[in-house]
């Protein structure tokens, strides 16, 4: 049984993002949920599934965020309830799962922290890499990037045009982080390492703030406030092996089998994407996820994101809001929120089409990725 075309993206939420001071985790969390169903144009007795991302050991004085305490806040009272330990990628799926057993009509999916203003760490530190100068995530994906570098021909050329063409569209995005902010080539080469060969601007950000998004079926969506996005295709793959045990550290990541499946079930080939927003928690990653799409062959990303291909005015366009690297850190939320106010024709200075001398966006392709390259969601949305 397909689930082609049987959902739809309805509402979105979103809070003030950046460094917002003196709120908390649940506060943010909250107001996501809360503008999301109110885009949608329901209230809160509709809802009947909350599913939250994984959120981090909160910042000292706070409570632990879970979907109860954010239903509580809410005035919710849901039938299906859900939280992951991990950054893994199936929240969308069991959205869906749980629409088709009938068990709900309506479910939020949301994400927030404060971790900017608390100045928390995202990752906590193993002693048994720490001892060899391995830090976080940024040290791991570095190895993945460093061995990229030796593999095929990447590297900085090639990361500064994803750098620099997303930067481009956080500029066009009045709540990106680096809305006022551009950046050149020079700024990129400028700009201090982190560790090599991720420079500060081939990092995500770390912000403050809420993202939320209601999903329910087509056929309810059909009397709600906005035109509804309809998702297409699905897949998820799981790689599974950490980094420091991988036989492939450079890939394929679990973009490639992921991809296959959304793309089989969508019905579509690549050549019928408009427009793509790729999880983004480093450079190299959107490389690597369009890589293994089948964008381009190994060794051809540098040719293939010159001269401002994923920019405005770009053949692809691609993180439109700027992304996790320039408008704001909100896990698989940023790129799939993104791609549905794209589908909606609601994105201002930035919508695709005339005003930034693109094609008008039909379908979106979306992705989500987790720990070190282990985990990964396609998601194809295409307008109603």
């Amino acid at each position: 049984m397909s689930l082609k075309d049987k959902y739809a993206i309805v509402g979105i939420g979103y809070t003030h993002q950046g460094r917002v001071p003196a709120r908390t985790a649940l506060s943010f969390y909250v107001e996501a949920c809360a503008n999301a169903i109110k885009d949608a144009g329901l209230g809160r007795e509709d809802i009947d599934g909350l599913i939250c991302y994984r959120h981090f050991q909160p910042a000292p004085g706070e409570r632990e965020v879970t979907p109860y305490i954010t239903a509580q806040r809410l005035g919710l009272a849901p039938k299906y309830l859900s939280q992951e330990a991990n950054c893994a990628r199936s929240h969308l799926h069991h959205a869906l799962g749980v629409l088709e057993a009938g068990l709900c009509n309506y479910v939020v999916i949301a994400y927030a922290d404060n971790a900017l203003s608390s100045q928390r760490m995202f990752d906590e530190i193993d002693p048994n890499k720490a001892v060899f100068g391995q830090f976080g995530y940024p040290a791991e994906y570095a190895m993945a990037a460093q061995r990229a570098m030796h593999t095929f021909r990447t590297g900085p050329e090639t990361w500064k045009e994803i750098a620099v063409g997303q930067r481009k569209w956080a500029n066009l995005n009045p709540s990106a982080y680096f809305c006022d902010r551009p950046l050149t080539y020079e700024d990129y080469y400028r700009s201090r390492w982190v560790v090599e060969p991720f420079r500060t601007v081939d990092v995500c950000l770390i912000n403050d703030g809420g993202r939320a998004y209601v999903v329910t079926s087509v056929e309810r969506a059909r009397d709600l406030r906005h035109r509804p996005v309809v998702i297409m295709g699905i897949g998820q793959h799981n790689p599974s092996s950490y980094i420091d045990q991988s036989t492939c550290m450079a890939g394929p990541s679990g973009a490639k089998v992921a991809g296959e499946t959304a793309f089989s079930m969508a019905e579509i080939t690549l050549g019928d994407i408009d427009a793509c927003e790729i999880y983004d928690c480093f450079t190299y990653t959107v490389e690597i996820t369009l890589q293994d799409y089948g964008f381009f062959e190994p060794g051809e990303g540098q040719d293939w994101f010159k001269d401002g291909a994923i920019g405005p005015g770009g053949s692809l366009p691609v993180n439109t809001s700027g992304g996790q690297l320039s408008e704001a850190y909100f896990m698989g939320l940023t790129p799939l929120t993104e791609a549905a106010m794209q589908l909606m024709g609601r994105c201002g200075d930035r919508q695709l089409g005339p005003k930034t001398n693109t094609k008008e966006p039909e379908i979106v392709l979306c992705s989500d990725n987790g720990a070190t390259l282990q985990t990964h969601c396609c998601t194809i949305l295409r307008r109603f």
